[in-house]
């Protein structure tokens, strides 16, 4: 079975490939899950985060918005502390500061899903790159989006974090077309 290149033989990375990246993704919860864990990667690698990843979610209320926007500042500090997540300040106050902001996306725009989904048609993009090298880290509409997620107070949302999020959340599907689970090869 042909998978994309980046792949490497951690059944973590194997599964989460097969059965999550570039699944559309439409739950505010998993949404929020997902851009909080793209900002935790920023200088690391996906797979130390996905390692991680059971410990955020526990640490963060399985990503209840309303519960994380409401942290206090001690609950966060005791984050910290826990060698299970990454343990940058910066990036666990941003994951409140995130949640605020999130709730502020969800009054405005219903829901989070329909907020990023509108950039795309609610339709994921299609791509058909042959090699892993032709994949770009970011694009227009990433740092479209980016933009528009940092004036309204978000952190951690550069245009290359965006563009992994959309990726992971099935916005873009960016397997290559040698891969299982690139959708010319479901037909």
């Amino acid at each position: 079975m042909t998978r994309c290149k980046w792949v490497s033989h951690d059944p973590l990375y194997i599964y989460y490939h097969d059965h999550e990246w570039g699944n559309p993704l439409h739950k505010d919860n998993k949404l929020f899950e997902m851009l909080t864990l793209e900002g935790a990667q920023a200088g690391l690698s996906w797979i130390t985060i996905l390692k991680k990843r059971n410990n955020y979610n526990k640490l963060f209320h399985n990503f209840n918005i309303n519960k994380v926007a409401s942290m206090s500042d001690s609950e966060l500090q005791k984050i910290l502390l826990d060698p299970g997540i990454i343990r940058n300040k910066l990036k666990i106050y941003g994951t409140r500061k995130n949640a605020i902001a999130t709730l502020k996306i969800i009054e405005e725009s219903g829901s989070l899903d329909h907020y990023f989904w509108k950039y795309v048609n609610h339709k994921p993009i299609i791509n058909t790159f042959k090699k892993h090298n032709q994949i770009p880290t970011q694009t227009p509409l990433s740092t479209q989006i980016s933009k528009d997620l940092k004036k309204r107070g978000f952190t951690f949302t550069g245009p290359t974090i965006i563009y992994a999020f959309m990726q992971a959340i099935g916005m873009v599907n960016d397997h290559t077309t040698d891969c299982h689970r690139h959708p010319q090869k479901n037909k």
